[in-house]
């Protein structure tokens, strides 16, 4: 944490996040969090967002909860002001743009007041993105050159309004109303009184950019009724005008493979982000339940003697992206680089593998087609006489002993150091729980024995409706040996494979 302890106030940053989908979050907003010292933010801003935050960094919730404000506008302006004296940088997270029905600009004025510098960062705003994710343009040449954003919710202890209805009824191609679905009947009924046809198209889209996303389209007329009875609320856009009519050919959101699948990653936390990213590209909502943590191990000392003494080597082979890293942590640690395995022949168990290995300046001599200790063991033997090699597995503690223990039968000189080890990381098994007994989860998925455990350990061989996903057959064994059914198995036992299958299996049910 950097306060200010000088005296001099640091600067408060009016933050947008964006409508929703982390990936629209903008590169200034990015790097700001990354260094924020404290975070002030709003409901709907995604945990992947806030991931972004340094890990001791001070976060404070003023959104809404079950439509109460956890705190009043007048209290979150004397917030940023304290906090902008105390520390060197404030960020202020909204939603969406901060001003565009943000209140930024109140907070702003109130930080001119009181001296303390600011910056404002221009977020995505709902009005464009929840629409453009419906298929639905705000402009369009032929259609409309113009569109008006309203607030269909204004305060009600206002005596007027200050909306321009007659504007809005006949002045205005487009009309996106926020904050609005409570309001709908009667602000459609203004729409109309002030020259808009009922027959206008209109649509209503509730979570916008997330992959829950919905939409329901209709006319000025007839939307109301139909959002009742859709049961669509809050966040929701209603967008009013004939460019609506263009979503017919133009949703492209909804038509993804994996779009409306709710699937559970239990990958450990550090590497589960290309394997969500893979399924949210696909239109899945991925819930991210970190069975488990990769930390080091209890005694370090032999992974950074067998770094250290690295060339004396004849094979290394790695079983996992976990071992690359942590055995070139422990080269570099000794004083050695990739230049001090130039006679050492190395061996990688997957192509991710091979990947981070070739991104550390070396590249795999031998990556055997199947990815499972056999495989290796078999692949190795039509490379070399392994009648007194020496041999360096750097894996994960409790790996299985059969490769080191075949290996030594054909005559190898096998050492065994723990690069790393996984620890369970159930901290929202509880809710994980409630989502599986109520239907709410499409699939579980795991990448390793360690985590079929730890997921048995923390939630029970239970998965409701969900089907279960497997990588491969040595965590398909683990599964059903813990109880849990398995209905699908990677052909390929990597995570491109794994993503592969999935997207199969639900296309299949689709058809």
């Amino acid at each position: 944490m950097s306060d200010s302890a000088s005296g001099v106030p640091g600067r408060v940053y009016l933050v947008g996040a964006g409508p929703g989908d982390p990936g629209l979050l903008t590169l200034r907003a990015a790097e700001l969090l990354a260094r924020a010292d404290v975070v002030v933010y709003d409901a709907l801003v995604s945990p992947q967002i806030m991931d972004r935050c340094p890990p001791d960094a001070e976060r404070v919730y003023v959104g809404k909860r079950g439509g109460e404000h956890s705190r009043t506008q007048e209290e979150i302006n004397a917030l940023l002001v304290e906090l902008g004296r105390r520390h060197a940088s404030t960020v202020r997270l909204k939603g969406g743009d901060p001003f565009v029905f943000g209140r930024g600009g109140e907070e702003a004025l109130a930080l001119v007041d009181a001296g303390i510098p600011f910056e404002v960062v221009p977020g995505v705003t709902a009005g464009v993105a929840a629409t453009a994710y419906a298929g639905i343009p705000v402009t369009h040449r032929g259609i409309t050159s113009s569109v008006a954003f309203a607030t269909g919710h204004e305060d009600p202890v206002k005596s007027g309004s200050d909306l321009d209805w007659e504007h809005l009824g006949r002045g205005v191609g487009t009309v996106v109303f926020y904050m609005s679905v409570g309001r709908m009947a009667a602000n459609f009924e203004r729409l109309v009184a002030a020259g808009r046809s009922p027959d206008t198209p209109a649509a209503a889209v509730e979570w916008g950019t997330y992959p829950r996303q919905r939409v329901v389209t209709g006319t000025v007329g007839t939307l109301p009724a139909r959002v009742a009875e859709a049961g669509i609320g809050a966040p929701s856009i209603v967008v009013v005008g004939e460019v609506v009519g263009l979503r017919e050919k133009l949703a492209w959101f909804e038509s993804r493979p994996l779009f409306g699948k709710r699937i559970v990653v239990t990958r450990a936390r550090a590497q589960a982000s290309d394997f969500a990213a893979a399924l949210e590209a696909l239109g899945a909502e991925v819930l991210q339940f970190p069975t488990i943590r990769i930390v080091d191990p209890p005694d370090p000392e032999p992974l950074r003697r067998a770094a250290a003494e690295a060339d004396r080597f004849d094979w290394i082979v790695f079983t996992s992206v976990n071992g690359v890293a942590r055995f070139w942590s422990a080269l570099r640690e000794a004083g050695r680089d990739t230049r001090a395995l130039a006679g050492v022949s190395l061996c990688a168990i997957g192509p991710a593998t091979a990947a981070a290995i070739e991104m550390e300046g070396a590249r795999p001599d031998l990556v055997p087609e199947r990815f499972v200790a056999e495989s290796v063991l078999e692949a190795l033997e039509r490379e070399a006489d392994l009648r007194g090699a020496r041999i360096l597995l750097a894996r994960a503690e409790t790996a299985r002993s059969v490769l080191p223990d075949t290996l030594r039968e054909r005559g190898a000189e096998v050492v065994e150091v723990a690069a790393y080890r996984t620890v369970p990381d159930g901290a929202e098994a509880l809710e994980l729980r409630a989502r599986l007994r109520e239907g709410g989860i499409d699939m579980v998925t795991f990448t390793a024995s360690s985590t079929v455990r730890n997921y048995v350990d923390a939630v029970g061989a239970e998965t409701g409706s969900a089907e279960v996903a497997s990588i491969g057959p040595i965590t398909s064994a683990a599964a059903r040996e813990l109880g849990l059914p398995v209905h699908l198995e990677a052909a390929e036992y990597t995570i491109p494979g794994l993503v592969r299958a999935i997207r199969e299996r639900f296309e299949g049910v689709r058809r």
